[in-house]
């Protein structure tokens, strides 16, 4: 995995407890959506169209 992607994870976590502790759903909700957002972004990159059998 990147750099740029571990830092990425990183930040979504900090963010994630933060706003548990603060009890923020909305903005909760939007970092969950974004993350899977950037997902699904990543396994529709050309990396990961190809099957392995």
């Amino acid at each position: 995995m990147s750099n740029e992607i571990e830092r990425f994870f990183e930040l979504q976590d900090e963010a994630t407890k933060a706003a548990f502790v603060e009890n923020r759903g909305d903005e909760l909700t939007d970092i969950l959506v974004a993350a899977l957002e950037d997902v699904f972004a990543i396994l529709a990159s050309d990396d990961f169209r190809e099957t392995i059998h």
